[in-house]
């Protein structure tokens, strides 16, 4: 080592000295002897005030860090704000047609119930000894029966008119409860369904549900849901639905 290097060594440890008294690190011996130091030399004393000074502003940082956490809010500029407004009308358009396309998926006690209806015609209609339970001929008990067990009073309407014949029914499992289904059949064979089952709310206007050759008008009228379904073609089964929901109390103007 160079005598050049010893002041720079020398001053390196009088520091850490310094830092050392500061943290109260320092044995009784040294310490008397840094104190004393300390009194004598204005540099040292200097140092020392300068060191409990960063050693306070360390203390009071870490301090407000566990206490509660600092809000910085930012102001953005002009151009900035105008990009987020922009930003946020894209989001909220794209949200809105969303909600659009999808409303109509979460409307669903009638689709479910039309499905219901639709799946029940898929099962029972191309059935030749079990397609009902009880027979026409059996209409009274058939009617009192399904009344009591959807708990209101039903109604068979005529389908005469169009050809079609009373079947007989049957009593389904519903969305909200028992359904009914009333089946009829013309001369060539042809049948069509009529389903009933208690609906949370009701909408007159009638809709129309498609599935490969079947077709489904349904609507909902005090309560009650009805869903004629057929393979008779659209236009056909359109007119016999519209006499049948005015039949039931509907109104057929809600197309």
């Amino acid at each position: 080592m160079t005598n050049r290097d010893r002041p720079a060594d020398d001053n390196e440890r009088a520091l850490q000295a310094l830092s050392a008294y500061i943290d109260d690190e320092l044995p009784g011996a040294e310490r008397d002897a840094t104190a004393a130091r300390i009194a004598s030399d204005a540099a040292c004393e200097a140092t020392v005030a300068a060191y409990r000074a960063q050693d306070n502003a360390l203390r009071a940082l870490f301090a407000a860090d566990r206490a509660e956490p600092q809000i910085v809010v930012m102001r953005p500029r002009a151009r900035q704000r105008y990009l987020m407004a922009a930003c946020l009308l894209v989001v909220g358009m794209a949200c809105g047609f969303l909600m659009h396309m999808l409303l109509p998926a979460f409307d669903e006690p009638r689709a479910r119930f039309a499905e219901r209806a639709d799946i029940a015609y898929a099962v029972y209609a191309p059935e030749q000894r079990h397609a009902v339970e009880v027979a026409a001929s059996q209409q009274d008990h058939l009617v009192s029966w399904l009344s009591k067990r959807l708990n209101r009073t039903l109604t068979i309407p005529s389908l005469a008119e169009y050809g079609f014949q009373l079947v007989g029914g049957r009593l389904l499992p519903g969305e909200e409860g028992p359904a009914a289904q009333f089946m009829y059949q013309n001369a060539a064979g042809e049948r069509l369904t009529l389903y009933m089952t208690t609906v949370a709310r009701n909408d007159a206007k009638v809709r129309m549900l498609r599935d490969g050759p079947r077709t489904t008008y349904y609507w909902a009228s005090d309560r009650v849901g009805y869903a004629l379904s057929g393979q008779i073609g659209q236009t056909k089964l359109q007119a016999i639905a519209y006499d049948t929901c005015k039949e039931l109390g509907g109104d057929p103007k809600n197309w």
